[in-house]
């Protein structure tokens, strides 16, 4: 196994996926001085681990100054961003989990009553035995020369590691905004299958049975962004999950409801702090793993 040391250093995001653990991915940035993103959400849980300089890290309203050493943690759909702080070095690297694949390993370890996802309630940690394992798991997942079903033990049995200490400790995690009126809840579940349509936000005030400025205020207070904002971070997604099966950028853009490429690119790199095809490029091979 490699170290830290041997990662690849570039300006450059550089992506893991393996098809054979599709509840996983990674990344890892080097110089994440230009690195800057929008607020939005993943479908997924995410952990996050500085490895080197500072950076912001914003999270349903709470405001934190994180530095090597520092784990942070993001429920699904909780509205989050981490950014440079007066464009001073830093770097990271960033796991995503599929909720549903946790949900089930929670469960075996005892930690649910049932395989449903529960969020957890921790932001930040500096707690030393996580972050070396994160970076070792990394090394593994980034090295070529180890196997699909070796990285697969090892993601399993960090992960029940990090659920030990942060799910068996702090439990279930209360939810960072306030249960939304059915109006609201009905207009976000049509967003989230009718992403792609083009809604203005006076349609969507008049289904939801409010005035546009009302709309705008009363969603940002239950769900932490903008009926718009939430519309273009579904898009995203639905572009990122097509990049992810294979889709060709711009069949990626038409299935995220951009009709125009250019567009998508600048929002998705907004978002995702990634172009589509920086997030499309699988990690090059590094000869000097073994």
């Amino acid at each position: 196994m490699t170290g830290p040391m041997n990662r690849p250093t570039s300006t450059q995001p550089v992506f893991w996926r393996d098809s054979e653990l599709p509840h996983v991915e990674l990344r890892q940035v080097s110089d994440g001085r230009t690195v800057c993103y929008a607020p939005h959400t993943h479908t997924q849980w995410s952990m996050g681990a500085i490895t080197g300089g500072e950076s912001t890290f914003e999270y349903v309203g709470r405001q934190y100054h994180v530095s090597e050493g520092s784990l942070v943690f993001m429920n699904p759909e909780w509205v989050h961003a981490c950014n440079p702080v007066d464009y001073q070095p830093w770097a990271y690297l960033m796991l995503y989990v599929d909720a549903s694949w946790l949900a089930s390993l929670r469960f075996r370890l005892g930690f649910l009553d049932a395989p449903v996802w529960q969020d957890i309630h921790c932001d930040v940690t500096t707690s030393a035995v996580l972050y070396s394992g994160f970076q070792a798991l990394a090394d593994r997942l980034l090295d070529n020369g180890v196997s699909s079903e070796q990285k697969e033990h090892n993601v399993e049995a960090f992960l029940s590691e990090v659920m030990v200490s942060i799910s068996g400790a702090a439990g279930q995690a209360e939810k960072p905004f306030p249960p939304a009126p059915e109006s609201l809840r009905e207009l976000a579940r049509y967003l989230d299958v009718h992403c792609t349509d083009e809604l203005s936000v006076e349609w969507m005030a008049e289904r939801a049975g409010v005035s546009p400025s009302h709309l705008v205020r009363v969603f940002r207070k239950y769900y932490g962004m903008t009926p718009h904002a939430y519309q273009i971070n579904r898009r995203v997604q639905l572009g990122q999950r097509a990049i992810r099966q294979g889709a060709p950028i711009a069949d990626a853009a038409l299935a995220a409801g951009f009709f125009d490429q250019p567009h998508f690119q600048k929002v998705f790199k907004r978002l995702v702090a990634a172009t589509p095809g920086q997030y499309s490029r699988p990690p090059k091979r590094h000869p000097d793993r073994v």
